[in-house]
C-alpha cells in the first residue's frame, strides 16, 4: 500500500506531540479542538496505527507515532524550504549565452558580471566554443544570445562587426617554408580551417596539418612554436610572438555577429551591452 501524507494532518500530529494537548495544538494552528481531533483521527486511519496516547498527560506519541514523528518533521521542513526557494527570485531568469573563446575577454566578462549584479533574479549560463557549433546550438534553441564568427552576417543578426584576418607565422621563423607547407589549424568544422585550405589551394601549394588545436590558445602556441602557418584574427595575435606571413598577407575579414531571439526582454538588453563593447573593441 502506498501512503500519500497530507501535510495538514502531519502538521496537526506534530503540533499535538509538541504542545502535549489537543487544546494547545489547536491554538497554535488557529483551529478548533474538534478540527484538530478530526485531523489526527484521519491520519491514524490512513497509516493504520494509533499515533498519540490520548490518556497520557501530557499527550505523548505512541511507539508508532514516535517512528512517524521524525519523518513528519523532515517532510514539513522540506515543504517549508520549498516554499522559501520558490518564493526567492534569485536565479529565476536564466540567460544562456554562447560565444567564441577570444570574444570572451575581460571587458565582456565585466559586462556579464555587472549585468547579473543588477538583479538577483538574473542567472547567466555562459559557454565558449567554435562558431559553427555555437550557431547550430543557437538555431536549435540552446542559447538566448550567441556571438559567432562567419563569412557574412545573416539578415536576422542583432549586430555585426568586421574582424580583420591575416596569415601568421612565428616571429622566430628564419627560413622559407618547405613544400608541402605545414599548417596549424582548428579541428574539422572550424571556421578558419576551410578558408586556409581554399587559399593554399588557390596558390597551388601543397599542405598538411602539422598541428590541430581544439582552442584558440593552443593554435596560437602552435604557431608561436614554429609548427606551421595559420589564418588568425589580427586582434587575437596582439602581444604574441607572431608576425604576418607576407607572401599571403591579409585575408578577407570575418563578421563577428550577435544574434538573440529576444527582441525586448533581458537577453535583448544584454545583447545591446555586448554590441556596444564589441563596437568599441579594437579589431584592427
Amino acid at each position: 500500500m502506498t501512503l500519500l501524507f497530507d501535510l495538514r494532518l502531519l502538521r496537526a500530529f506534530v503540533a499535538i506531540v509538541d504542545a502535549g494537548s489537543f487544546t494547545a495544538a489547536a491554538d497554535r494552528l488557529h483551529m478548533t479542538q474538534s478540527t484538530i481531533s478530526q485531523q489526527i483521527a484521519r491520519l491514524e486511519e490512513s497509516v493504520g496505527h494509533q499515533l498519540v496516547d490520548r490518556g497520557a498527560r501530557p499527550i505523548l506519541a505512541t511507539a508508532s507515532g514516535e517512528r512517524l514523528l521524525g519523518y513528519a518533521r523532515r517532510i514539513l521542513m522540506l515543504e517549508s524550504e520549498a516554499h522559501v526557494a520558490l518564493g526567492d527570485p534569485a536565479g529565476a531568469s536564466s540567460v544562456r549565452i554562447g560565444l567564441p573563446e577570444d570574444i570572451f575577454s575581460g571587458c565582456v566578462a565585466a559586462i556579464f558580471k555587472a549585468f547579473a549584479a543588477t538583479d538577483s533574479s538574473i542567472r547567466l549560463d555562459i559557454t565558449t566554443g567554435l562558431s559553427r557549433a555555437l550557431a547550430e546550438q543557437y538555431r536549435g534553441g540552446e542559447f538566448d544570445i550567441v556571438v559567432v564568427k562567419e563569412p557574412a552576417a545573416s539578415a536576422d543578426c542583432f549586430a555585426s562587426f568586421p574582424e580583420p584576418m591575416a596569415w601568421f607565422e612565428s616571429s622566430g621563423a628564419v627560413q622559407a617554408w618547405c613544400d608541402p607547407i605545414p599548417l596549424v589549424a582548428f579541428p574539422p568544422e572550424g571556421l578558419y580551417r576551410e578558408a586556409m585550405f581554399d587559399r593554399i589551394e588557390r596558390e597551388r601549394r601543397r599542405w598538411y596539418i602539422a598541428f590541430s588545436g581544439s582552442s584558440l590558445q593552443s593554435v596560437l602556441v602552435g604557431v608561436e612554436a614554429g609548427l606551421g602557418l595559420s589564418l588568425l584574427p589580427v586582434q587575437a595575435t596582439k602581444g604574441r610572438r607572431l608576425r604576418i606571413y607576407e607572401p599571403f598577407g591579409m585575408a578577407p575579414s570575418m563578421a563577428v555577429s550577435i544574434y538573440t531571439w529576444d527582441k525586448s526582454g533581458l537577453a535583448c538588453v544584454l545583447a545591446g551591452k555586448m554590441a556596444a563593447a564589441l563596437g568599441n573593441r579594437q579589431f584592427s
